[in-house]
């Protein structure tokens, strides 16, 4: 079975966006040559699931290649019907059963990339298996928080500890079965 990893960077204080959904501060760890480990993961993946304020982030700041890079199924979870582009879906059903569908298909891993609707609808349902957080040292206040109250408890394993020069430190925690 296919495994769904969240991967996502924070601030220390646990949030993912500014107010406004202002994704300024993740510019404090950027270095020239450094991509924290994302070439590495994503070549295990074939599949990402995001919400629609995310990927529409992504499109303005970073452009379309960034998802529709031809190899990747890229499914955006929203509200509205849209056509699909390229191999992007935009799905409008339960999450939960399109998650459960992915997992029991063959390929590679899953990435959730986010937003906070998303990881807290997934972890709700106890379908995230692993968990990459890049934790970006600053305190924001206020934003949008990365995890909600109203979860079921869930106890995580160690996989591995990095830390980086720029601050970032980046934990990486599987769920125990």
């Amino acid at each position: 079975m296919r495994k769904l990893i969240l991967y996502i960077a924070t601030s220390l204080d646990g949030y993912i966006a500014k107010p406004n959904d202002n994704l300024d501060f993740l510019k404090i760890v950027e270095k020239e040559g450094e991509d924290y480990g994302y070439a590495e993961f994503t070549a295990n993946i074939d599949t990402i699931i995001l919400g629609r304020k995310t990927y529409d982030w992504v499109l303005n700041e970073i452009g379309t290649s960034h998802y529709d890079n031809g190899d990747r199924n890229v499914y955006v979870i929203t509200r509205k019907q849209r056509p699909s582009v390229g191999k992007t879906t935009f799905y409008t059903g339960q999450l939960t059963e399109l998650v459960q569908r992915l997992k029991n298909e063959n390929g590679k891993g899953i990435y959730c990339d986010g937003g906070a609707e998303i990881v807290n609808e997934l972890l709700k349902n106890d379908q995230i298996d692993e968990f990459i957080l890049s934790i970006i040292p600053i305190f924001l206040g206020n934003g949008t928080r990365l995890f909600k109250d109203g979860r079921p408890e869930q106890q995580l394993e160690l996989v591995n500890v990095k830390s980086f020069d720029t601050g970032l430190t980046q934990l990486h925690y599987k769920r125990k079965r």
